[in-house]
């Protein structure tokens, strides 16, 4: 291919990735307008401070660790 070539697909792609953006903005716009505003969640801003303590180990009781299997089974 040559350089006009290239230039003209960079510059096709580039116009399609426009006209998708457009687009997917148009959707999300049309779709706030359809959800009411007290049923969306309330979105939360800043850091969530996780305590040092420990958890509950009851928390974890008959919970088998993912993608390990069961603590009294062999993997495979």
């Amino acid at each position: 291919m040559s350089l006009q070539d290239d230039l003209t697909a960079v510059r096709r792609n580039l116009n399609e990735l426009v006209r998708s953006v457009e687009r997917l903005e148009r959707d999300v716009a049309d779709s706030s307008r359809q959800t009411p505003a007290t049923s969306r969640a309330p979105r939360q801003e800043g850091m969530v401070q996780v305590p040092d303590a420990p958890y509950d180990s009851s928390l974890w009781k008959d919970v088998d660790d993912e993608g390990l299997g069961a603590r009294d089974r062999r993997a495979p």
